[in-house]
């Protein structure tokens, strides 16, 4: 029994071991080897010139913009303290009918008035970060490192400009409350960050102090998301929001090196998210009940496709698991890639027009399923020059 004993303890000590290095040098969407190849490709391969020209206009957008802080802009008449993030719903708007009253809700129409100062400075900050760490680790673009410090030092880190790690006031519906678990989907854009964090050190351009910092405060803001009745709300909404709410903490967990999170988000995906969200022939009605259900039911497959691949990279198939119904991703993407090439044979409601910009799951599904008929798919599709898009385009480009 105690050489069994031993042996366990040695194998676990070194599968321990081994985990440790790989974190170490993992990039999020992509192991080091892989992150390796892509700079090689990117800095000396013909077919990525395009590519490195893309990434050095991302760059030099960012050097000429933020930082951003949540203290620039502030809403009146709430709650939330001065470095409080604060949005609002967007498909909440007065009621014609009692003036001043609680707001109602229209589906897929966004209120043009609401509050959004705080979510465009995110969404601009995490951009910024994701393209200087292309520009740093890709290019090998010097000026990258110290602004990229300067940006995540006034979002995260500097006491009088800092985001609180928690969203207690995100998307706040006025008459009806001063936040919700709803409002976590509004950080799905600091995936961009611990991607483009995780860029700047692999190139050498990122201070431990800095980085040492921004890891407390997701750790902080992860175990916010983990504990709190908003956080615990938006993990089983059952629908996207529960996806990306998991897809959030696997990258953040992955920032932080958090090995028990990490076998949470996998377990949440195989216990609640996969049997609550699929149907067996891989449609999610809860994102087919909506009013932009093409839309929908894509946002959702993105998270997934995300989810399923920083846990590939971590060496865990999510892609291929199946819940006893005999639902899974796999099907799911299945069912839904037809109507991505052919928007118009949809019938089910999308008062918007659908816009392929933005799908980024044929990519990741074709590399993780093995399967070039996604991957055909994907190259068909348009795809936006931003940051998270273009990265996404590389990492299925490189594999």
């Amino acid at each position: 029994m105690l050489s069994i004993s031993r042996r366990a303890f040695c194998a676990a000590a070194s599968s321990l071991l081994l985990r440790g290095q790989t974190d170490s040098d993992n990039a999020i969407l992509l192991d080091a080897a892989q992150a390796a190849r892509l700079r090689q490709a990117v800095q000396h391969e013909d077919n990525f010139r395009d590519a490195a020209s893309n990434i050095a206009k991302l760059a030099d957008s960012a050097l000429h913009s933020g930082p951003w802080s949540v203290t620039a802009h502030r809403p009146e008449n709430t709650p939330a303290g001065s470095n409080d993030y604060y949005s609002e719903g967007p498909y909440w708007w007065p009621d014609p009918h009692n003036p001043g009253g609680p707001y109602i809700r229209k589906d897929g129409e966004p209120n043009p008035e609401r509050f959004m100062g705080n979510r465009t400075d995110l969404g601009n900050m995490c951009n910024a970060v994701l393209a200087l760490g292309m520009g740093a680790y890709l290019i090998g673009d010097n000026r990258c490192g110290p602004h990229a410090s300067a940006i995540l030092s006034t979002w995260y880190l500097d006491p009088k400009t800092r985001m609180n790690p928690n969203l207690q006031f995100g998307q706040a519906v006025r008459g009806h409350n001063t936040g919700r678990g709803t409002g976590i989907i509004d950080t799905v854009s600091m995936i961009y960050v611990t991607q483009g964090v995780r860029l700047l050190e692999l190139a050498g351009a990122l201070d431990s102090k800095t980085g040492d910092g921004v890891r407390r405060w997701f750790s902080d803001y992860t175990q916010w998301m983990d504990t709190s009745k908003y956080g615990q709300d938006e993990k089983k909404s059952g629908n996207n929001h529960a996806t990306w709410w998991t897809a959030q903490v696997a990258a953040f967990a992955s920032l932080t090196r958090d090995h028990p999170m990490l076998s949470m988000a996998w377990e949440h995906y195989r216990s609640y998210l996969v049997p609550a969200e699929i149907q067996p022939d891989g449609s999610c009605p809860r994102e087919e009940a909506r009013t932009n259900s093409l839309g929908y039911s894509v946002m959702n497959l993105n998270g997934f496709a995300v989810l399923c691949r920083i846990a590939q990279i971590h060496g865990v198939d999510l892609w291929s698991y199946r819940a006893i119904s005999g639902a899974g991703v796999a099907k799911a993407v299945a069912y839904v890639i037809p109507y991505v090439e052919h928007p118009e044979r949809w019938r089910k409601q999308q008062i918007s027009k659908f816009n392929a910009n933005g799908v980024i799951f044929p990519g990741l599904a074709g590399i993780g399923l093995h399967s070039e008929e996604l991957l055909s798919a994907y190259r068909s599709l348009p795809h936006s020059p931003s940051p998270w898009e273009q990265f996404a385009d590389l990492v299925v480009r490189s594999s």
